[in-house]
């Protein structure tokens, strides 16, 4: 399996790398970057690229490929709707359509989020533009999925880049099991999240949207 990985140095996408490099199923690793992180691994090339808008002039860096996970996203506290919509839907989508081009036999995971609005109609912005965003990938490539987990929680060393993220972990890591314990169907982790877009990518899913509860399913059982 080739996978092309959009960022890869958030939370999420740390972990997701981490999974890539680890599986015998990955052959190699395109991880699209703003700036060079100064990861060395055999299988990992790093494409730095600044405008996440238009990928015409790089189609070719992208052909040949099984997967695309893509994992790039920011917290809407704060933002307005036009600003939130640039990053999640614009960069997305511009990928997504490149990828469709050149593969459109790829599978494409797209990391949304637990209450994501499908409808686009509610009265949460992020919720509204998470959904779109779902809707517009689903209806343009057959092998896209949305991966809605809920409270993520980071393993193996992973760290987010929100302070307000961190602190959080920081003030619950010395209980990490209990919320996984009360809520089961809310909380999952990088290692399942990588695992289950590994497993997904392989053998596809009966349904396009993956609730939390479908991703805990996914474990360390479910890696060659």
């Amino acid at each position: 399996m080739k996978v092309i990985l959009f960022g890869a140095t958030g939370m999420v996408g740390q972990g997701v790398l981490r999974e890539c490099l680890l599986d015998p199923r990955v052959e190699s690793v395109l991880s699209v970057v703003r700036t060079p992180t100064g990861r060395r691994d055999p299988k990992l090339r790093e494409l730095v690229r600044k405008d996440f808008l238009d990928f015409t002039d790089v189609a070719g860096e992208f052909a040949g490929y099984d997967a695309c996970f893509f994992c790039l996203g920011i917290s809407s506290f704060g933002m307005s709707e036009p600003d939130y919509t640039r990053v999640t839907y614009d960069f997305t989508m511009a990928a997504a359509r490149m990828l469709a081009q050149v593969n459109p036999e790829l599978t494409f995971v797209y990391v949304s989020g637990q209450g994501t609005d499908g409808t686009e109609q509610g009265r949460s912005m992020w919720a509204r533009v998470k959904g779109r965003t779902e809707n517009a990938l689903i209806a343009l490539l057959p092998n896209a999925y949305a991966f809605r987990p809920g409270f993520i929680q980071p393993l193996h060393g992973v760290r987010s880049r929100t302070r307000w993220y961190r602190l959080l972990y920081t003030l619950i890591s010395p209980f990490a099991a209990l919320p996984r314990r009360l809520f089961p169907h809310s909380v999952t982790t990088t290692e399942q999240l990588g695992i289950a877009m590994l497993t997904v990518a392989e053998h596809g899913f009966p349904r396009h949207v993956l609730e939390n509860r479908d991703l805990t399913g996914f474990g360390p059982q479910a890696r060659r």
